[in-house]
This record gives structure tokens, sequence and C-alpha cells, in this order.
């Protein structure tokens, strides 16, 4: 089969971002399939573009390489790194971008990308998409070792990906909100079942309620906020045909609680 890189970005699509580092995959890997998981990613949002990432990459089949970039660090120290899982390959900045991935597999490798024969000849201090992860990705892709990238590295884990769970309470966070307006939250189903082990619960957005948990965004008329597990197992407050981000002026990092009723 014909190896398969996909990408994710903050790059938007009015530049020729996403262009030039499709360029430089192909010209090293000329059979690679290239699949856009997206260029919208809000600029530098870690939180989201780990979320998104961790959301899509199950869904390809084993030995895609996932090249994200989210990178508000790029030039600085921040480290490059390439992480090998059970069934996929990941190349990006060391920001906390994989740290969805990190959590939910159970074995991870990372290496530092330090191999500079795999990059491009000249190295632009804001754009290693383009002539760091691209080529190491590409190289990766065409069948390389992975230990040839450079040595081994704990990889970093950003706060947002488990919520605490506390006595009274399991407090998590807003990851952010999709193209529908739909509020994704860090808590998870199983965070969720393991907290209230089959009794009733209320969530709280800061110190709003979210009248309803459904089932579906039907259970409740137009207009109406609810809660929900959505499709990637994720708690989301939502509006019936209607925009929860919007309505409830919701932003990453805010507060979510959900409190049982005893």
């Amino acid at each position: 089969m014909e190896p398969i890189i996909t990408l994710l970005t903050d790059f938007g699509l009015q530049d020729g971002y996403v262009a030039s580092m499709k360029g430089v995959l192909l010209t090293i890997a000329p059979r690679t399939r290239i699949v856009d998981i997206t260029h919208l990613i809000p600029p530098q949002d870690i939180r989201w573009g780990s979320y998104v990432l961790n959301s899509s990459y199950t869904h390809f089949p084993p030995g895609t390489v996932h090249v994200a970039v989210v990178d508000p660090g790029v030039g600085t120290d921040r480290r490059a790194i390439a992480i090998r899982t059970e069934h996929h390959l990941f190349v990006g900045p060391d920001n906390g971008l994989f740290s969805f991935v990190l959590d939910r597999e159970e074995s991870a490798e990372a290496r530092l990308l330090k191999n500079a024969s795999l990059f491009r000849p000249t190295i632009s201090s804001t754009f290693h998409g383009r002539d760091v992860f691209a080529p190491a990705a590409a190289h990766l892709a065409s069948g390389i070792p992975f230990a040839s990238l450079g040595p081994s590295v704990e990889p970093l884990v950003g706060p947002w990906v488990r919520p605490n769970l506390c006595s009274d309470a399991l407090e998590g966070e807003v990851l952010g909100s999709d193209r529908f307006g739909n509020i994704v939250t860090n808590i998870q189903q199983t965070h969720l079942a393991a907290f209230a082990r089959k009794k009733a619960f209320l969530v709280f957005l800061e110190d709003q309620r979210i009248p309803v948990f459904a089932s579906t965004y039907d259970e409740l008329p137009p207009g109406h906020p609810l809660a929900l597990m959505g499709s990637s197992g994720h708690l989301e407050i939502s509006v019936n045909q209607g925009n929860a981000a919007h309505f409830y002026k919701a932003r990453g990092g805010q507060k979510v609680r959900v409190v049982r009723v005893d």
C-alpha cells in the first residue's frame, strides 16, 4: 500500500504554507498519499490541535505518519520530535500537541529530530513545518529506521489532558468548540462513568448550570442548551440547532464541573 501522511496545522488556506509542505513531502516521497485533517486550527491553539488530532488519527490505516504543526514556539529552543506508537507515527513540535495521543496509547517511543541530513539544507527559523517536520515525515514514510532520527526523549504532556477527580466533583476544562458551536471539554466518557457511578449528576460551565444531560440534540426543542457525550467520547455542551459557544461566550480553558446528585 502507498504510504499515507496526514497534515494538521493552524496555517489556514489563504497562503502557500500548506502547499510548500506538500511539495517537500512529494519531492522526497513521491508515491505518498497526503490527507488533510485540517488547516483551520485557531492560530497557536495547541490545546484544540491536540484534541482534533486525537479525534482523527485512529481512523487511518496502521503505518500512517501524522504531521501536526501548531507551533507558537517555532525557532526557539522548543524541541522537535517524532513519536512511534503501536500503529502510527507522529511528527511535530514538542509543545503538548501530542498530549491526547500519548495519554491514549499504551506504549509510545519518542525521538528528538536531530539528524540534520533528513532536513532541508536551509532551515527557516519561522517555518519548521516545511524545513524540518515535512522532510522528516517523508523519510519516515519512505521507511528509514525510527532510531535514525535522533536520541530518545520524554515528550511533554499538556495539563489539559485529564480532568481532576475530587471527592465531590469532576473538574475539567473547555478545549474549544467545533464548527457547529458545540463546546468540547476534556472530560471523557470513561472519566464521567467512573465519577458518576450510575448516579444522577449536574454539569456546570463556570457558574452556569447546563439544564439537561441528553443522549441526542433533538431531545430538547431548538434553541435549548444541553450536555451530551460527543462522537469523540468527550463531554460536550450544545444548543439544539444553535451555537453553544456563542450562547455561553465560551473560550478554551474555562472551567467545567460535574457534580453528583446523591
